[in-house]
């Protein structure tokens, strides 16, 4: 199974998946059934959630029904739990969707919610992040996940977000990032597919973050948040809910959330 979900995800395009790859999860989900993990997206509970990853795969980490990855539940915890994004109403930019967030969000009647991506058939809205077609301080929330390592000039990205972002806004904006590397590693000279992979950890990445990687965020304007959800939490929870810990070398156990200021 997991040489199987490697050669899917490194292979298939992604706008592909986004169509189908929720189908065959969800009938290899039937041969998980139990109830020794929880996904708190959808609510499905299984023995344990399928393995993931391109090159090296993690176990208990994508969920058969919802695909909700181990940054989506946490993510969802933190804005059920720690925001009152549910709630209050709100216009929101979502760059780069993911399935299990698209159509949960376009469902709640308190958001103006904007999905955009570049290549996606899934979005709202056809857009390039480093050039984002709306006025400045258009949108209350803005999410924009494992994005920035894909895009050239990630700075003018950030600073397109931050331009459409309004004062007293917030997001959440979360790139897988080695917590062996002190800076962030990139070389513009470095352009086909097998060196990025062995470079940046994958044939699309043009950058590996470091921990320098609030920082990076910073460049753009935003105030930035590093939100240790987990750190709250029992370990049995952790465990239910097929969370990430800190000892993984892609660190993807807390939420960086950036805030516009009011002045």
């Amino acid at each position: 199974m997991k040489k199987i979900i490697s050669v899917i995800i490194r292979y298939i395009p992604r706008k592909y998946l986004q169509r189908f790859s929720h189908f065959i999860a969800r009938i290899v989900g039937l041969f998980y059934r139990g109830d020794n993990v929880e996904c708190v997206v959808c609510g499905s509970h299984y023995k344990k959630f399928l393995p993931y990853g391109r090159i090296k795969t993690r176990e208990n980490a994508l969920c058969p029904n919802c695909l909700s990855l181990e940054r989506h539940r946490l993510m969802w915890l933190y804005l059920k739990e720690h925001s009152s994004f549910f709630a209050n109403p709100a216009k929101v930019l979502h760059i780069a969707p993911e399935y299990c967030f698209i159509s949960r969000f376009s469902k709640l009647k308190n958001l103006d919610y904007y999905s955009a991506d570049l290549e996606s058939p899934l979005a709202r809205v056809k857009l390039d992040v480093q050039e984002i077609p709306f006025e400045e301080n258009t949108f209350d929330i803005i999410f924009c996940n494992h994005t920035m390592e894909h895009v050239n000039d990630d700075v003018r990205a950030l600073q397109e977000l931050y331009r459409v972002l309004k004062p007293g806004g917030w997001g959440i904006i979360i790139s897988p990032i080695n917590i062996k590397r002190a800076v962030t590693y990139e070389d513009s000279s470095i352009t086909s597919p097998s060196e990025r992979e062995k470079h940046f950890g994958q044939s699309d990445h043009v950058r590996e973050y470091g921990l320098d990687y609030p920082e990076r965020l910073k460049e753009g304007g935003f105030e930035v948040e590093v939100i240790d959800l987990i750190a709250t939490m029992p370990d049995e929870k952790v465990k239910r809910y097929g969370l990430l810990t800190y000892d993984e070398i892609t660190a993807e156990d807390v939420i960086y959330k950036v805030l516009k200021p009011q002045h």
